[in-house]
């Protein structure tokens, strides 16, 4: 995966109120990689004291779609259709900071198909593999209004 700045949050290609609410940084995407970032905090944590899998999840599943948004610009808005997450160990406690690094690896004309991993420091916590079905926001807007 190429470098990027992880000490330089940068805002959102779009405001998404739930990744704001956790405290999910954007770190950037370009050329089928992304990556994200969050700094732990005892709201993200289980009864176990370590990072909860569905804040983990979620940070795969958003720099899965950021990673394949960053192969095509009209691509203005995204679904996930399948995740698959395997956890390789416990992630961070408060105090700590993941780093979900993603990339895609193949492109279809409406979907894209990506892998990525969580990091906790030097520790890979989590790797996912997902699929994605990009659509033009007005075009996912009308669906909606018709539901």
């Amino acid at each position: 995966m190429a470098l990027m700045d992880t000490s330089a949050p940068q805002p959102f290609p779009s405001e998404i109120p739930f990744l704001h609410d956790l405290g999910v940084e954007f770190l950037g995407m370009a050329n089928g990689e992304a990556q994200v970032a969050l700094n732990l905090e005892s709201r993200h944590m289980n009864s176990w004291t370590v990072t909860h899998g569905g804040v983990t999840m979620t940070l795969l599943d958003v720099v899965m779609s950021l990673a394949g948004r960053s192969l095509d610009p009209d691509a203005r808005g995204g679904v996930t259709v399948e995740m698959k997450t395997s956890f390789l160990q416990p992630g961070g406690r408060p105090g700590g900071r993941m780093i979900a690094k993603g990339k895609a690896f193949h492109r279809s004309t409406t979907m894209c198909f990506c892998e990525g991993e969580v990091w906790n420091g030097e520790r890979l916590v989590a790797k996912a593999m997902g699929t994605f079905k990009y659509l033009k926001r007005l075009d996912a807007a009308k669906k909606m209004d018709h539901e």
